[in-house]
């Protein structure tokens, strides 16, 4: 019995023996990998002597457009699984780089050329408009150890920029015509990178998505997962745009490197883009999926706004940064009237002293991307408020600790006057206008009333998006809008707001304005060839929103050129004739106004209703005194002692009215010039 049960345990062990070198061999010449399709879930299948175990648990659906570095002598070349759809590719060295970017404000250009850092690798730029997308992308098929590299942003509407439009359309049509070879960019290996504004909601970097399904449709394999930069701060997986280009350049510095390495094969597994994917992605989390996630939820607002590369770039542009969405700026025309060598526009139309007036923010975000915006779209943008919220009294704190230490620094500095340096250390006004939309902070009213506590008046500029706002806001000694055109089409073209119902909103503000009792102003920036042409638009939009004042001014060069963020060139730049020229014109349609002040030096002209024109005097002025006195009864009496804007006037001096020969410059200052300075402003 005992040597019956000892042979069959050697007839079970040899088999055992046999069964298992058998399946060693398998593995040798085949591989043993998990088919990802949900739809062949526990069933077998094969492929020639490759075998298949497919399974649908979570772990494996994770691999869901990942790349995973595996030992060598674990894959084998070839090892695909034809019937449920698995890609594996193998790149043996990759040795040449072909990137492939468009841009509308040169951002993504400048981004690119961060790529010619990576070592041991040759790295070709090109422009989409400068290439043919079919014969490109088939020579980087042609050519092996080649990566095409897609670098793109999502701009207005969805749209990729100009420079790429072709590039994008032809992918599409490709990708999409049944005439068309599917297999015709078979040997591809492509990564894309988007950039785009998870504020801007669906369309986030839906370009970049699009292009990514594209190239996959026709036969493409992505060595890398599709990488989706977020210009908004708090939303970015590594705080900044910038941060998530130069984590996907380590992406692709890890790739290359592990591709020369003789122990390891890259490899890649993709499922491919079809209806069978949507039962496997419940249980992955997309980047989009979760920048909506976020945005959402927004319960606990423990993100900071200045992101720790936010405040190295604001703070190398001279911003003096409060808390964590909060700044303060030293304007030139502080410095210069320091020196006595005149002061603002403010100062001729209203009678501010610009050498004691504070520009600051509560909130660097703001809801447009204004082409002429000076501040170089470095501030975050959001259409609510998501951030870690400061106190208003920090926030007046610093804001005044800081612009008194910039004051300081001009001490002993040649041509500084004691007098205006001595009273520039007790600031009078403070200019809501510094960057971002200084009303999205909730706590707006509170930072309102601590200023005019400190008998600092106050003249904020909302961009008109936030009509609730604006009809919640407490007095403020004069309030501005942003009126940057005058129909929808040419608004969105200049403003680049990030609300769809954006229009709607830019009238209701304007409706807002008009209940107000206090001083306030309709802000036109002028910009030739974008703006110039809409007086009888502008005029119809006056009467919707009453303003007391308004004021024109010619757009601010910045400097940056045709591929800078605003692409606008010193073209754009109206002379200050043809400002007033326009001013006559809008004046004209507008029976109730006239024009009281310039500003030449800021290229800037004032229309004044005309109830400010009294006993053949204008009364664009200020009474400041009398102005503290009223917003003082109307927080004792709780709100109910309003005021109105001809309750704080006070007479404009002649040399500021308009058709003086000074031209809005204070005599009682020393007009200083430039040595040897090429006259650029247009002014």
């Amino acid at each position: 019995m005992e040597s019956l049960i000892l042979y069959i345990l050697f007839i079970l062990l040899s088999i055992s023996i046999t069964i298992y070198f058998t399946y060693f061999n398998k593995v040798k010449k085949g591989s043993i990998f998990k088919c990802m399709s949900q739809k062949n879930n526990n069933k077998k299948c094969d492929r020639n002597e490759d075998l298949c175990e497919c399974s649908g648990s979570t772990e494996q659906k994770r691999y869901k457009r990942r790349y995973i570095v595996a030992d060598k002598e674990k894959l084998i070349q070839n090892n695909v699984c034809a019937e449920h759809k698995v890609q594996e590719n193998r790149v043996v060295s990759i040795d040449m780089l072909n990137v492939y970017y468009c841009t509308q404000y040169g951002k993504t250009k400048i981004l690119c050329e961060k790529l010619s850092s990576i070592a041991n690798v040759v790295v070709n730029i090109h422009g989409m408009s400068d290439i043919d997308p079919e014969e490109m992308l088939l020579r980087d098929v042609q050519s092996e150890g080649t990566i095409s590299a897609i670098v793109i942003p999502t701009v207005n509407d969805g749209l990729p920029p100009d420079t790429g439009v072709w590039f994008c359309k032809w992918l599409n049509e490709a990708a999409t015509d049944f005439r068309i070879d599917k297999k015709m960019y078979k040997g591809l290996h492509f990564a894309v990178f988007g950039l785009g504004n998870s504020a801007y909601g669906d369309n986030f970097n839906i370009v970049a998505k699009k292009v990514d399904a594209d190239l996959k449709k026709l036969g493409g394999t992505r060595v890398l997962p599709l990488m989706l930069g977020n210009e908004d701060s708090s939303n970015s997986l590594h705080g900044s745009l910038e941060d998530d280009f130069q984590f996907w350049i380590k992406e692709l510095e890890l790739l290359i490197n592990n591709s020369r390495k003789s122990s390891s094969w890259l490899t890649l597994k993709v499922l491919n883009e079809d209806s069978s994917d949507e039962e496997i992605e419940e249980d992955i989390v997309d980047v989009e999926d979760l920048v909506k996630s976020n945005s959402k939820k927004n319960v606990t607002l423990d993100k900071e706004m200045i992101t720790p590369s936010l405040r190295q770039v604001l703070t190398k542009q001279g911003y003096k940064l409060i808390g964590t969405h909060s700044g303060v700026k030293l304007c030139r025309w502080t410095k210069s009237m320091l020196r006595g060598r005149g002061g603002c526009y403010k100062h001729s139309f209203y009678g501010i002293e610009s050498h004691r007036c504070m520009e600051a923010t509560p909130s660097l975000a703001c809801a447009n991307k204004c082409v002429f915006c000076w501040r170089h779209h470095s501030n975050p943008v959001g259409t609510e408020w998501k951030w870690k919220m400061d106190n208003p009294e920090d926030i007046v704190n610093g804001a005044l600790n800081n612009h008194y230490n910039m004051i300081k620094e001009f001490k002993g500095v040649p041509g500084v006057l004691a007098d205006r340096f001595t009273e520039g250390l007790t600031a009078k006004h403070c200019a809501l206008s510094l960057v971002g939309e200084p009303i999205m902070y909730p706590e707006i009213n509170r930072l309102i009333h601590l200023l005019h506590d400190r008998h600092i008046s106050t003249f904020l500029v909302t961009n008109a998006q936030f009509p609730d706002a604006i009809a919640n806001l407490d007095p403020v000694t004069q309030l501005y809008v942003s009126v940057d055109a005058s129909t929808e089409d040419s608004l969105k073209k200049i403003d680049r707001p990030l609300f769809r119902d954006f229009w709607k909103r830019f009238l209701d503000s304007l409706k807002e304005l008009s209940k107000k009792g206090q001083r306030t102003v309709y802000r036109l920036t002028l910009v030739k060839s974008w703006n110039f042409d809409e007086i009888k638009n502008y005029a119809s939009l006056v009467d919707l929103g009453k303003p007391d004042f308004i004021e024109i001014k010619g757009v601010t060069y910045c400097g940056d050129g045709s591929d800078g963020p605003n692409k606008l060139t010193m073209a754009n730049v109206p002379w200050h004739e043809e400002v007033i020229s326009f001013v006559k014109q809008l004046a004209e349609l507008l029976p109730d106004y006239e024009i009281a002040s310039e500003h030449e030096h800021s290229n800037c002209v004032l229309i004044a209703n005309k109830k400010f024109y009294i006993d053949g005097k204008w009364h664009t002025w200020i009474d400041y005194d009398k102005f503290q006195e009223l917003i003082a009864n109307y927080y004792s009496s709780g709100g109910s002692n309003t005021f109105t804007a001809m309750d704080y006037i006070s007479i404009t001096p002649e040399w500021a009215v308009f058709g003086s020969r000074e031209r809005g410059f204070d005599p009682f200052e020393k007009r200083w010039y430039r040595k040897n300075k090429k006259d650029i402003s247009g002014c």
